[in-house]
């Protein structure tokens, strides 16, 4: 008996319990596909199981395990989870790439980052660097790399800051403008690009947000949207954010790598190569997203009186 030719329309997607897997999970399920949702934790996949989907438990370092879970695949969404250090990514960019390479994957749409075309000294973007040439050298497949901007995400950090001393604080200098995108758009995009599989090649493209902005910028927005319009941001000391981020969980190597990227972004080494065009402007406003998911959050997290 020959097996269906179905088998062919899986798609498969990495972190997705997280915030763009997680989008393009819940669309391509939306749209009646067949999904194949891979991550380490089965109780974070159940919600996609229940929408009808596949669950496949792996570490991102496992090459034979991402090989299988590839395996019969249409097309798959790749991703490095949030850097641990520079060895930890370069494991699992080696893994992604082998499991893509031995199954015969023909489709992806890789998560990498504006400022991926810098090969050094940038942090968690390095990783990024390495893992698109290591896909970029598979013979056979089609890869689109999403250099997204700077995720609107990122700033939740400062909700417990809010709280606690009444600022916004941060490594990045004041008046410096980076692009700055809702995860949501990225899963939107990628969602897009993997239904359609409108690409072909080696392809970047980025991914810029709505407008370029400063913290400066995003702190007001921020004062507004919660109702404290005397919050101010503040410059911190690169050594104080590096121990914040430890204190937050992120491995000490990982701190420093982000630590990293904030001083290649102070200095402008970090910047986007393509003219901002409808094309890569995405359509959430930082201001939408205050609204939505910052206010929200904020509110959420307010200490007991």
């Amino acid at each position: 008996m020959t097996s269906p030719v179905v088998s062919n329309a899986m798609y498969v997607i990495l972190g997705a319990s997280g915030n763009t897997g997680s989008v393009v999970a819940d669309f391509l399920l939306s749209k009646g596909e067949k999904v194949r949702v891979v991550g380490r934790n089965a109780g974070r996949l159940q919600r996609f199981v229940d929408k009808g989907a596949e669950a496949f438990t792996a570490e991102m370092t496992d090459a034979a395990a991402l090989t299988k879970a590839f395996s019969g695949a249409r097309a798959a969404y790749l991703l490095l989870p949030p850097a641990k250090s520079r060895e930890s990514q370069a494991r699992e960019s080696d893994a992604i790439a082998k499991g893509v390479n031995q199954s015969g994957l023909r489709y992806a749409v890789h998560l990498s980052s504006y400022g991926a075309q810098v090969p050094e000294n940038t942090g968690p973007l390095v990783g990024l660097h390495a893992s698109e040439e290591k896909l970029n050298a598979i013979s056979g497949l089609n890869v689109l790399h999403l250099r997204a901007g700077y995720f609107m995400e990122n700033n939740l950090a400062a909700v417990g800051m809010i709280h606690g001393i009444g600022l916004v604080g941060n490594a990045l200098l004041p008046d410096v403008k980076l692009p700055m995108i809702a995860t949501r758009d990225v899963g939107d995009y990628a969602a897009q690009r993997l239904l359609h599989l409108d690409f072909s090649g080696k392809r970047t493209r980025e991914l810029l947000g709505e407008r370029d902005l400063s913290m400066t910028e995003v702190t007001a927005v921020i004062a507004r949207g919660i109702g404290k319009p005397d919050l101010r941001y503040q410059q911190l000391p690169y050594d104080q954010v590096q121990q914040a981020l430890t204190d937050l969980g992120v491995p000490p190597k990982g701190a420093a790598l982000y630590v990293e990227m904030y001083k290649a972004i102070n200095k402008q080494v970090v910047v986007p190569l393509e003219q901002r065009s409808p094309e890569n402007t995405t359509p959430t406003s930082f201001e939408r997203f205050v609204q939505d998911v910052f206010a929200a959050a904020y509110h959420r997290n307010a200490p007991a009186a």
